[in-house]
C-alpha cells in the first residue's frame, strides 16, 4: 500500500466516528491483566499514553484500571467524539511517528488497534524516547477469530469482494526484527444484535474507502447470510486479542 493510500485509510475513521464508538468491541479484563504481567508493573497510578486513541474505547478501560491516561489522536472527527465521551481526559492531536510529548514522561505507551497505521522505524524510537526507563510499550488488536467457521467464511467473502481482510495482515502488526518482546493471545466473545455486528464491520477502513454503494451492497448480502445462521438476530462475535509488549531498558 502506498503512503497516500495508507494515510487515506488511517483518516477514513473520521467519517464514521459515532458508528465506530457505538459498534466496535471493547477488550476483556484478561487483556489488562496480561499487560500488567508482561510489563512487570500495575496500571494503577501509571502515567499512560494511549496513542491512536480514536473515540476512547481503550482509554476508558485503562482509566477504569486506575491508569493516569493522556490520549494522542490524529483525526479531527475521532478526537471530537473522544472529547464528548471523555471530556476530563487530556487529549493531544498527534501521530505515533512524532509524539508531542516530553522525554521519559510515561510508564506505559499503548496502541489499541492502531500501531499498524504508524511507520515502526519512527514510532518505536518515539515510544522508547517518551517511556521512562523500565516503561512498557503495549500493542494489541482484536482480531476476528478465524478458527470459528462462520467468521472464516465471512473473511473469505471479504477477500473475494475487497481483496483483503478487515484487520490487515499479521505482518502489518509486527515490531521490527530483533526487538525483544513478549506476546500473548487471548480469546473472548460478545453477543450483539446483527445490526451492531454489521455496523462494527462497516466501521473498518476497508469499507470506509470502498464507496457507499459497494459497502452497502456487501453489508446487505451479509445480513441475509447471517440471518440464516443466526435467525434470532443475535450474533456471537469471537475474537482473538493479539498482545505484544516490549520494555525500555531500565
Amino acid at each position: 500500500m502506498t503512503d497516500s493510500a495508507q494515510a487515506r485509510r488511517a483518516l477514513s475513521f473520521d467519517s464514521a466516528a459515532d458508528q465506530y464508538d457505538s459498534a466496535r468491541p471493547g477488550y476483556p479484563p484478561a487483556l489488562f491483566d496480561a499487560v500488567e504481567e508482561l510489563a512487570g508493573r500495575p496500571l494503577t497510578g501509571a502515567r499512560t499514553v494511549d496513542v491512536g486513541a480514536g473515540t476512547g474505547i481503550a482509554t476508558r478501560l485503562l482509566r477504569e484500571r486506575g491508569a493516569r491516561v493522556t490520549a494522542v489522536e490524529p483525526g479531527a472527527g475521532m478526537a471530537a467524539r473522544f472529547r464528548r465521551s471523555l471530556p476530563g481526559v487530556p487529549l493531544v492531536r498527534g501521530l505515533g511517528d512524532a509524539l508531542p510529548l516530553a522525554d521519559a514522561s510515561a510508564d506505559f505507551i499503548t496502541y489499541a488497534q492502531s500501531f499498524h497505521w504508524t511507520a515502526p522505524a519512527r514510532s518505536l524510537p518515539e515510544a522508547l524516547r517518551v517511556l521512562r526507563p523500565g516503561g512498557a510499550l503495549a500493542l494489541w488488536w482484536n482480531i476476528a477469530d478465524g478458527d470459528v467457521p462462520w467468521i472464516a467464511a465471512q473473511a473469505e467473502r471479504l477477500r473475494r469482494d475487497f481483496g483483503g481482510a478487515a484487520h490487515g495482515a499479521r505482518d502489518d502488526r509486527a515490531l521490527p526484527d530483533g526487538v525483544p518482546c513478549a506476546e500473548r493471545r487471548l480469546h473472548w466473545t460478545r453477543r450483539v444484535p446483527l445490526d451492531t455486528h454489521l455496523a462494527n464491520l462497516g466501521s473498518h477502513s476497508l469499507f470506509l474507502v470502498a464507496g457507499k454503494d459497494a459497502a452497502r451492497a456487501f453489508l446487505d448480502r451479509e445480513r441475509a447470510e447471517l440471518l440464516r445462521l443466526f435467525p434470532d438476530g443475535t450474533v456471537e462475535e469471537a475474537y482473538a486479542v493479539d498482545l505484544t509488549v516490549t520494555r525500555r531498558p531500565g
